[in-house]
């Protein structure tokens, strides 16, 4: 954001110099208006100082940068003959300018506090429907980025999470249609039931029905708020990791992109998705089929939200996921890894579009924890993407 980067260049190891600007600014008006002679006097353009106080130093620097430029304008002024004088005029320009930059600083100051609140309101609005994960969790190692196409909202409809529980870790990653707050309250709600659902249910058929029910449920409260929300819906994939079964895991495509195993030994397609988005089933007649698929030992699952797979470069281009990243792990193995594969994709995504992102955008990495796993995957920071 703009402000980030304007603080963060005023600064200089830990300390501001916001206040140098006006400073060299007022010694170069000074300087010039003795060396240009009478003919040419430009000591009024001093207003300038508190008018570049105000847009980067606060309030009271900016009052003491109004102070001074008044009374650097009389000095300097006074120096020269009664016939090559500014005038009181100028004066009163200056005195008038100092004002309403101080009040300008004091406008600009509130409205970046008043910033500074709603983006820790979508910090932590973003925490309850991303939660932090620990890199190690449920028996599977993950690494995961969420960016926001709305760089001041750092929130969106996208959303993931691993749940576990007595039958087994369950994961889900998915995409609410539709932006703003009405995308983030239909995610909490999906988040919420899986939590409980995930965790309670022995088939991940049971818990697929109950986030199409929360789904419609939530379609029809927010319809009789009179929201414009009566065709949400969202993608999903619904995974489940049981703990009986290392070899393999089940998984259900709620039309979904399509997840990608990724191993040393190449990168595999798994069911696209056949079922319909959550909240559609009554028009598909039913839920998508839970499918048994093989997971080995080392073998990564990437979920992805359609933010990558619709990425576009300068002449129109999708990102293309699976070859890249097959390009990728047949170069380097160990980018199958789930922190190194996230790192990459994202990295590859950013430098195809070109850090234009048209959605917010989502990538989740995840596989088995087994005794011969290396160094454990850290969560990437969760930021919002600079514009």
């Amino acid at each position: 954001m703009e402000y980030g980067g304007r603080r963060r260049l005023l600064w200089v190891h830990g300390r501001s110099i916001a206040w140098l600007p006006p400073l060299l600014l007022l010694a170069g008006v000074i300087l010039l208006d003795f060396a240009t002679g009478e003919d040419f006097r430009i000591i009024s353009w001093i207003v300038l100082v508190p008018g570049i106080a105000a847009a980067i130093c606060g309030v009271w620097t900016t009052a003491a940068y109004g102070v001074v430029s008044v009374v650097t304008y009389f000095v300097v002024d006074s120096a020269w003959p009664d016939q090559y004088k500014a005038g009181f005029g100028d004066f009163l320009l200056v005195a008038l300018g100092g004002a309403l930059a101080t009040l300008a600083a004091a406008v600009r100051v509130r409205q970046e506090r008043q910033l500074l609140h709603i983006r820790d309101i979508a910090e932590t609005t973003r925490r309850t429907v991303l939660r932090p994960l620990p890199p190690r969790w449920a028996g599977l190692e993950h690494a995961g980025v969420y960016l926001a196409a709305d760089v001041d909202a750092r929130v969106g409809g996208d959303f993931y999470d691993i749940q576990p529980g007595p039958h087994g870790t369950r994961v889900l990653v998915g995409d609410v249609q539709g932006k703003g707050l009405g995308a983030v309250e239909a995610a909490a709600a999906l988040l919420g039931t899986f939590r409980e659902a995930g965790y309670h249910e022995k088939d991940l058929a049971t818990v697929a029905e109950r986030l199409e029910i929360r789904m419609l449920r939530h379609r029809s409260h927010s319809t009789a708020l009179g929201h414009h929300d009566g065709d949400r819906f969202a993608t999903a994939v619904l995974v489940a990791f049981p703990d009986d079964a290392p070899e393999r895991i089940d998984i259900a495509n709620f039309g979904h992109e399509p997840p990608l195993v990724v191993g040393p030994h190449g990168v595999r397609e798994l069911p696209s998705g056949d079922g319909v988005p959550l909240g559609l089933g009554d028009l598909a007649g039913g839920l998508p089929p839970v499918h048994r698929v093989p997971l080995a030992a080392g073998e990564t699952l990437l979920l992805v939200t359609d933010g990558v797979t619709e990425a576009r470069d300068t002449p129109g281009e999708f990102y293309q996921l699976a070859r890249e990243v097959e390009r990728a792990v047949r170069a380097d193995p160990r980018r199958a890894e789930p922190r190194r594969l996230v790192r990459r994709v994202r990295d590859g995504v950013l430098r195809h579009s070109r850090g234009r992102l048209e959605d917010d955008t989502t990538i989740f990495a995840l596989r088995r924890l087994t005794d011969a796993t290396g160094a454990p995957g850290e969560d990437l920071e969760q930021g919002r993407l600079r514009s």
